[in-house]
């Protein structure tokens, strides 16, 4: 089977096609089908979103589609940026750009409470028009400066303490294995199992 991923996000689709493909599903970027589909994202969950994504491009192509929504939340800041993590510093605003307002707001927040966590949440339908539906959440701390060269967004900030790493210091491999995007595809991939034996 093949799957249209509703993003042209090149580090998402990358993760996406990685894991995806051990399940013998072949993702292609909106530019790689040909079609267009770029809807307002009006949600307030990343559910929504994942939803209103993966929507858009179904009714157009009518062909399997995938979407994703993820973000970062973070304990200090009631859950912000959450949905906004991609323009948190503005409309069109860059990755730097939005890791100097995070780091700007969390700058009088002690060490023992910069809890954060990545979440994921895989909307994809199939083309009978079964609606799947996964999360994935990672948990971590934000730290006060970057680390790594590595990952996008917030990777640099992102620390996981078992691991003694940023997202940015790991491999794309350490990475797959256990961000929150990789938790929400273990999960998505029991249900697409699930369903296909249907």
């Amino acid at each position: 089977m093949r799957m249209i991923l509703a993003s042209n996000n090149a580090h998402k689709a990358a993760e996406l096609s990685a894991i995806l493909s051990g399940l013998g599903v072949e993702t292609l970027t909106l530019r790689e089908s040909g079609y267009h589909s770029d809807p307002e994202e009006t949600g307030t969950t990343f559910a929504e979103n994942a939803y209103i994504k993966a929507k858009s491009l179904f009714d157009i192509s009518g062909e399997a589609v995938i979407a994703d929504d993820s973000g970062l939340m973070v304990d200090a800041l009631g859950g912000a940026p959450g949905v906004y993590s991609a323009r948190y510093a503005g409309e069109g605003a860059n990755d730097a750009e939005n890791n100097k307002k995070l780091l700007k707001n969390l700058e009088n927040t002690p060490d023992g409470e910069r809890g954060a966590a990545f979440v994921s949440s895989i909307c994809a339908i199939l083309p009978d028009g079964r609606v799947l539906r996964a999360e994935g959440r990672c948990p971590g701390v934000i730290l006060r400066e970057a680390a790594g060269e590595n990952g996008f967004g917030y990777d640099p900030l992102f620390y996981m303490p078992e691991l003694h790493k940023t997202f940015a210091e790991m491999s794309e491999e350490e990475k797959n294995a256990v961000s929150h995007r990789a938790r929400a595809l273990r999960e998505f991939s029991r249900i697409f199992t699930e369903e296909m034996r249907k």
